[in-house]
Order: C-alpha cells, then structure tokens, then sequence
C-alpha cells in the first residue's frame, strides 16, 4: 500500500489533502466535520486583527459558471475574511487543534501591511497551538480595497517585507500565499524567497465578474442593484494554476521551494498532477463546496490506488516529476511529428471533427469518401494540432500517432529527421541569424 503521509514544511498529516483557507473551514464545527470526513490538515478561513470584525454583505456572495449538464465549472466569490471575532476564532482552533493533533492547522492571516500590526496578531495566534501560518496576499476583493491581500501580493517589495516580519516574530513555519493576479508569477515567489518564507501557496482566485443579468444589468452575484468583481475558483482555473506552480518550480530562483498547490482541484488525478508539478500538497476548497467534506475519501482512495497500480511507495515518488519536462515554446522539438489517426469503429460519425478542422484549422479530415459519409485523415494536410482529439465526443477514437524518423511526411514531402531542432537555431529565427553573425 502506498503512503500518502505528508511532512511539509515540518507540518505532518495523514494525507496530503487540506481545506484551503475560505467558507468551510470558518469555524469549529465545520473543521471537525471535515477532519471526521478524512481531511488532512486545513487552513483556517484568513483572520483579521484585533477589534470590530469586518462585515459581510447580506445577500448573495457567489456567481457560478456551469457546464451544458449544470456541472459547476467555476465559481465567483465576494465574501471576505472571517467576520467572526478574533478571540472566538483563536479559542476554536486552540481546541480543534488539541483534540485532532494529527491534523495539520494553518492560520490564514490578513492585517495591515504595518509591522506592529503582524508583531502584536503572531503570538496570539501561536498560543493556539497552530502547526503554521498562511500570509494571505491574494484575496483580490473587498480587502485588496484596503490595501490587503491582493493589494500586497501585487509588490514583491512588500511582500518580501511583510515575510521577514513574520520570521522574526514567530516560531511557526510561513506559508506566503500568492496571487494570481500578476503578469508573472515568479517575481512574488521570488520576493517571498528573500524574506525567508518556509514555503509558497497557490493560487488564490483570479478577478472575475462570472456573469450579467440582462434584465436589471447588474453583475452577478447583485445585491440591491449593484455587483463587485470577486475572486474566481473550481475547476476552470485549474491550468492556470498548474502553469503557476510549475513556473516556480523550475525558476533557478526558487526551485526547492516548497509550494502548496491550489486552483480547481476535484479528483485524486488533479491532485497528483499539482504534485508531478512540483506542489507537496495540495489544498481543496470549490469541489468541498460542491460535493461535501467525504469528497476526500475518493481522493485517497484515488491516489493510493493509482500509486499502488504504479508502483509509487511515497508522495516523494511523484513530487516534481513533471518538472523537468515542463519547457519554454522555443525548446520543442520542431522535427517530432504526429498525425491523427480516426478509429473507424469508434467512430460514431457525428462530424464534429470535420467541421472542427474544415471551418477553423487545416482542413484535413474528410466528411465523404466515394458517396458515403465518412471521416478520416487526410495525412498530407495534417499538421498535427490535434483539435479534432480535442472536440471528438469518443474518448480515444481519435489518437495523434508520431511518425517514426525516417518516415515520409505527406505535408512536406521530406522524411522525418531523427535530430532535435528547435526554434533557437531555426532559419526563420531572426535572432538565430544575429548569433550566427
């Protein structure tokens, strides 16, 4: 059996499942169900300082994107921090945190980017007995307004400081969550690096407006007549996600850095994909939402099977697998050539391949062949994009085969090369021209 016991950062738990810091980990009751349910570890929803708590609207909080079967695809949130008590929250997790000690229980915290602000809220919150914090710099709504959250995690400068803070006034490893909602992801990964942060988590939700009532012409979520932009979650911001992490996983800047994975994970395969990527855990939020706590027994369940199947002893096994074999475009191999392949008794003969590549690509799967309708490729106009793979409703009726080297390619007329070439040494490439000279 394969043992998916995690050790992040120093931070032990039975699995390497956590509740992400958001709506179901907001107090006792719903973290106890969660660690009854199998949770690893949570995130405790973000605190504030000291003092009146912030406040929540009082009507709709989520808008939601959804598939053609009502699937939840991903959802908008404006809900804020916890707007319950300090004090009530710190007795909560102190009591949690004894009673469930296998469990990893991270404090999110959000103040104001003041140091004795983060000096005076560190003790409290280590008095509870907390296994870490989680700096909160990606919240982009309500708080980034206050200049938090997002607000921080946009200036690597005040992230890097914020952290040496933290650092130095606490004992607790430090987890900086970052924001998505940067043009490159590295450079607060970076600053948080220089500050000494134990580890990175990401993402937090990207700025969104999911949707707009064409009849009062408010944004969605609408309270009284009026909507926000909030942060968007699920499965639909799962790529974006994976590119993130694998972006600071394989920066010569922060590669080792330990990473906390978040962003649409649903399935034991989302999770290990973070993981093959470079995150040692994984943190869950939208698909608790959508499913309920006891999502995560098909998760273990999922993982421990497919690593048994593969013969993965530990999570070490898969962690960065995948890194090395992430690249920038200008490394592929531009002489590796594949073609489609359409399984003909599979096919169901629905013609979305078709039309697929005769109206927007390369016009390369025929419709009719001697008077009947049939579809198959026509290999000399193939280039091997793969869209027909992607819009066919067959799973597996349509392949990309690689062509062997020394093979003829009926697009170019020339055999396939055995030699790795790629866009750096290219004739087309003006800037290999220029090294050239």
């Amino acid at each position: 059996m394969a043992d998916i016991r995690n050790n992040f950062v120093g931070i032990k738990s039975p699995n390497p499942f956590w509740l992400a810091s958001a709506p179901p980990t907001d107090k006792a009751y719903n973290v106890i169900r969660a660690f009854k349910a199998g949770w690893g570890g949570v995130v405790w929803k973000t605190l504030g300082e000291e003092g009146p708590p912030v406040v929540n609207v009082n009507g709709p909080r989520y808008g939601a994107i959804w598939g053609a079967d009502r699937r939840l695809l991903g959802l908008n949130n404006i809900e804020l921090i916890t707007d319950r008590d300090l004090q009530t929250n710190l007795r909560e997790m102190k009591q949690v945190k004894m009673d469930w000690p296998d469990r990893a229980l991270i404090a999110s915290i959000m103040v104001p980017c003041v140091e004795e602000s983060w000096k005076s809220i560190l003790p409290l919150v280590e008095e509870t007995g907390a296994d870490g914090i989680e700096l909160n710099f990606g919240c982009p709504h309500g708080m980034s307004e206050r200049g938090m959250g997002a607000a921080v995690g946009q200036v690597p400068e005040y992230i890097e400081m914020v952290v040496r803070w933290c650092k130095q006034y606490t004992r607790m490893p430090v987890i900086t969550k970052l924001t998505p909602n940067i043009a490159d992801i590295r450079k607060p990964a970076r600053a948080a690096h220089a500050g000494g942060t134990d580890a990175v988590s990401l993402i937090n939700t990207i700025n969104s407006i999911t949707g707009v009532d064409l009849d009062s012409f408010a944004p969605m979520p609408t309270i009284d007549g009026k909507g926000s932009h909030g942060g968007y979650c699920g499965p639909a911001v799962k790529p974006i996600a994976m590119n993130m992490v694998a972006e600071i996983a394989r920066d010569p800047e922060t590669r080792g850095l330990p990473i906390s994975g978040i962003g649409g994970i649903t399935t034991w395969r989302d999770a290990a994909e973070f993981m093959a990527l470079g995150a040692g855990n994984v943190q869950v939020c939208t698909a608790a939402m959508t499913y309920g706590f006891k999502i995560v027994q098909e998760m273990i369940a999922g993982l421990e099977n497919w690593m048994d199947e593969k013969g993965h002893r530990s999570l070490d096994d898969i962690i960065g697998r995948a890194t090395p074999n992430v690249t920038d475009w200008q490394y592929l191999n531009l002489n590796y050539v594949a073609k489609a392949h359409i399984d003909q008794d599979a096919c169901i003969k629905c013609g979305r391949c078709h039309i697929a590549c005769e109206d927007t690509s390369h016009q390369a799967i025929t419709n009719v062949v001697n008077g009947a309708r049939h579809f198959e490729v026509i290999e000399a106009e193939c280039v091997g994009c793969n869209l027909c793979v992607n819009v066919c409703p067959v799973d597996n009726c349509i392949t990309m085969e690689p062509l062997a080297a020394g093979a003829l390619d009926q697009r170019t007329g020339r055999p396939v090369s055995p030699v790795y070439a790629n866009w750096t040494t290219h004739p087309n490439n003006p800037m290999a021209k220029v090294a050239a000279e």
